[in-house]
């Protein structure tokens, strides 16, 4: 029988606050992460998209996170998309409480971004390249960062942003708390895992390669006026 919420150590009113959504045993990959998270163990897991694992990461970090100053958040979590930094951000809230949040990444405007960073945001979720941008224009240091994700790291390396990762968690705060999450833990999302993590435990669930499908794949060759007409 899978243990509760309660008996993994998630504190009484973010189990209440999941317990609202109808979130009441927790997914395979919570109940492995969350005893080793909170307690502040440094975590590399390896779990498909969609296996619960937000909440894996998500709950330490919001039972465990301190108050953040203006321009310095306590915790980071990376993610190689908007939409899926979206995604994280909009899990995260829905167990939050007083705990301050806020999402940054490219393709939208600034300003809604910078009043939240100014008023002090504890738990950043972040794309890299806004990030830096953020940090070049000295609107966020990450000095004051303890606890740090990286999700779906193996994306990440697909996408040419290891460097970039590296460059900020090089500027967090010494010895975080650093938990990686990838659908696959060798080349790069390795490497990561030696040089940035001490003596992580360890989690594999799922396939190894769960998101290879079959897939169907159909072209159209039309012209520039049709698109419209055709997509639709």
């Amino acid at each position: 029988m899978s243990p509760t919420f309660a008996q993994l150590g998630v504190p009484h009113h973010i189990g209440r606050a999941l317990a609202s959504r109808g979130i009441t045993e927790p997914f395979e990959i919570q109940a492995a992460v969350l005893a080793d998270a909170l307690a502040g163990h440094d975590i590399c897991g390896r779990a498909p998209t969609g296996s619960g694992k937000t909440l894996a990461f998500g709950i330490p970090i919001v039972a465990n996170v301190g108050r953040a100053q203006p321009h310095k958040p306590r915790a980071l979590v990376l993610a190689p998309t908007r939409e899926l930094a979206e995604q994280i951000m909009t899990e995260i809230r829905s167990f939050a409480g007083a705990v301050r949040t806020a999402v940054v990444y490219g393709g939208v405007g600034y300003d809604a971004q910078l009043r939240s960073l100014r008023k002090g945001v504890d738990v950043l979720v972040a794309c890299p390249g806004r990030l830096e941008d953020l940090i070049d224009r000295r609107e966020v240091s990450l000095s004051a960062v303890d606890r740090v994700v990286i999700d779906e790291a193996d994306r990440m390396a697909d996408m040419g942003f290891i460097p970039a990762v590296r460059r900020l968690l090089d500027q967090t705060g010494p010895n975080p708390q650093t938990m990686l999450f990838s659908a696959t833990l060798d080349g790069d999302v390795a490497s990561l895992t030696r040089d940035y993590q001490h003596r992580p435990v360890r989690y594999e669930i799922g396939e190894e390669t769960p998101d290879v499908v079959a897939a169907d794949h159909l072209f159209w060759n039309v012209s520039s006026t049709e698109r419209t007409e055709v997509a639709a």
